[in-house]
């Protein structure tokens, strides 16, 4: 299965100034996968060590760190040599032996000869508990379930996403291809970005089966909680998580820590909530009042929306039919257009790789996203249908006076004054030049 995050990797191999690679993102999302198919394919051999499987491997990382010694004990372990610059070096789950991870800053100053990359689901969470880090001797890249192009490319409609691509004006698309992108986006909004469940798609085509594997990617993650948290905050944890689908139902999806359960607390459940975070399952969206560069210097930190990392698990939650495919445009506007604001959101996560942000005023006007790019704030107001309203996006225009004002529709491309309109599917186009 392809994946956009390729050719960051071949940039990591290829810098003289690489330092050891630690890819982060959510449990399932193809970290593993993508490292062993770049070793495949970019070296000689890859010598791969997952630290969940195998405890033991902790051993030869303990006491003093000599990286040649460490090598020597690796290649014995894999009864293979392991070549400087023709070997993969991969460690899995490295956030269960925080001596590895410490082990990367040695690696970097004595033998950055070996390309090493790394992995960790959860090191968000050990790093922030105990583990040692090697600060300023790593090399970062995050990976995020399958964007809505990657999908395109997945089920064998790589042409359709590079039509997309190379668009570069506002002038509306073919009707028959609008239809097929929407219709794609439908199955999209269902299936979801997990890579477990595009390829259960995609070898059968059936979607009771997709359901399955996204209800067991839910109950991997329950797992965790209890596994990797204390009792107390296992149970916090869950009660945000199960509480995230409802919020999003609701009109005002402002996160309401009252909603969770009854007297909850904002200061009960902060940790809690930062535990999701920074497992990468859930995205935090702030509330800007003035949105001025940076955003993150003008954001309300204690008003926000919260947003599951994935469209596919969301309707899992919510036990989504697979009627609402079919059901016309059922699916964009269900619960209050929380599977549309939930996807854009994913998909800005995705192409800028940066805190979310959105702009309420004094009244009702709400503009769902904002963006920071290229020393400029870019609005982005998002209709779940076919509406034609700016009243929100227009009080944004009028107040701070932006270069362009853009939305995010089920219409077709089009440019009516300082106003762009971008159909859902070609959200990766935003904000433009």
């Amino acid at each position: 299965m392809k994946r956009d995050i390729y050719k960051s990797l071949l940039q990591w191999k290829n810098d003289a100034g690489r330092k050891p690679l630690i890819l982060k993102g959510a449990r399932q999302v193809g970290k593993t996968y993508i490292l062993k198919a770049f070793g495949d394919k970019e070296y000689q051999n890859v010598a791969y060590f997952n630290f969940e499987e195998d405890p033991n491997l902790i051993d030869f990382f303990q006491g003093r760190i000599q990286t040649d010694k460490i090598i020597q004990k690796l290649s014995i372990y894999l009864e293979s040599n392991i070549v400087p610059e023709k070997t993969l070096i991969i460690f899995d789950e490295i956030q269960n032996s925080p001596a590895t991870l410490n082990s990367l800053k040695y690696f970097h100053e004595n033998a950055n000869h070996y390309h090493i990359a790394t992995a960790g689901s959860l090191l968000g969470i050990k790093v922030g508990q105990s583990a040692p880090f090697p600060v300023g001797k790593v090399n970062f890249l995050d990976l995020f379930p399958f964007s809505f192009g990657e999908f395109l490319e997945s089920i064998g409609k790589s042409q359709l996403r590079h039509y997309l691509q190379e668009k570069k004006d506002f002038q509306s698309i073919e009707a028959g291809f609008h239809e097929d992108l929407t219709d794609f986006l439908r199955l999209y909004f269902f299936i979801g970005g997990m890579p477990e469940a595009i390829l259960k798609y995609t070898t059968g085509r059936d979607l009771k089966k997709v359901r399955k594997v996204q209800n067991e990617i839910l109950s991997a993650y329950a797992f965790d909680f209890s596994k990797y948290a204390s009792k107390s905050d296992a149970i916090k944890i869950t009660n945000i998580w199960n509480a995230i689908p409802g919020q999003l139902a609701k009109e005002n999806k402002k996160f309401m820590f009252s909603r969770i359960t009854k007297n909850a607390r904002a200061r009960d459940y902060l940790e809690s909530l930062q535990w999701l975070v920074d497992a990468g399952l859930v995205y935090k969206s702030y509330n800007v009042k003035v949105p001025k560069i940076p955003l993150n210097g003008y954001r309300e930190e204690n008003i926000f929306k919260i947003f599951l990392l994935d469209t596919g698990l969301l309707g899992a939650m919510l036990d989504l039919s697979q009627k609402t495919i079919i059901e016309g445009n059922r699916l964009f506007t269900e619960y209050n257009g929380a599977f549309t604001e939930s996807f854009v959101a994913q998909e800005l996560k995705v192409n800028y790789q940066k805190d979310l942000h959105y702009w309420a005023g004094k009244s009702t006007a709400e503009v769902d996203f904002i963006i920071q790019l290229h020393e400029q704030v870019f609005p982005l107001e998002v209709k779940s249908g076919f509406s034609k309203k700016k009243k929100s996006l227009k009080i944004y225009g009028e107040k701070f006076n932006p270069p362009v004002l853009s939305r995010a529709t089920l219409m077709n491309f089009k440019h009516d004054g300082n106003i762009k309109n971008y159909p859902l599917y070609g959200l990766s186009l935003f904000p433009g030049d």
